[in-house]
């Protein structure tokens, strides 16, 4: 409606693992499967698509913000500091890994749940896939989910091709 009202003529509703897949070139209307994984703030959308259409999906409540809760959570509970969201934000996008690898830290202020009073902590990598681990193997699950429910041709498409990440 609002795109109508702003002068447009024709309008067309794309679902977002479609629109993420279209936004990264990805051959959707040939005959080949693509596997997509749209990671939003709310929602994450697990898609395969082919043939222009999304052959199954699955949406699940795991995405950005949980991350971030989980983060808070975790240093809460650990350090006995509380954080805002935008310093999880932050910590997710500095050390935020899923798979081991280089060592990364940073350096956190928050308030120390104890005196009251700001406190500095260094959080490592592995402080945050530990954070983020119980979420994104509600993630992984569901999208093996998506895998098993996936026709065999188009399951060999995404075998051959890999799974796109996006968000």
């Amino acid at each position: 409606d609002a795109t109508r009202n702003a002068g447009a003529r024709e309008v067309y509703i794309v679902e977002q693992p479609m629109a993420g897949a279209i936004g990264i070139r990805l051959p959707v209307h040939e005959p080949v499967g693509s596997m997509v994984i749209d990671i939003g703030g709310g929602t994450t959308d697990i898609a395969v698509i082919s043939l222009g259409g999304i052959v199954i999906s699955k949406n699940i409540k795991i995405a950005g913000d949980k991350l971030n809760s989980d983060i808070i959570s975790y240093i809460r509970n650990e350090f006995k500091i509380l954080i805002g969201e935008t310093t999880a934000e932050q910590v997710k996008i500095t050390v935020g890994a899923v798979v081991p690898g280089e060592p990364l830290e940073t350096t956190i202020r928050g308030r120390d749940l104890i005196t009251g009073l700001p406190r500095e902590v260094i959080i490592t990598d592995s402080d945050i896939r530990e954070a983020i681990g119980q979420s994104i193997d509600i993630l992984v699950e569901s999208a093996k989910e998506v895998l098993e429910t996936t026709p065999p041709e188009i399951l060999a498409d995404v075998m051959r091709r890999g799974i796109y990440l996006v968000g």
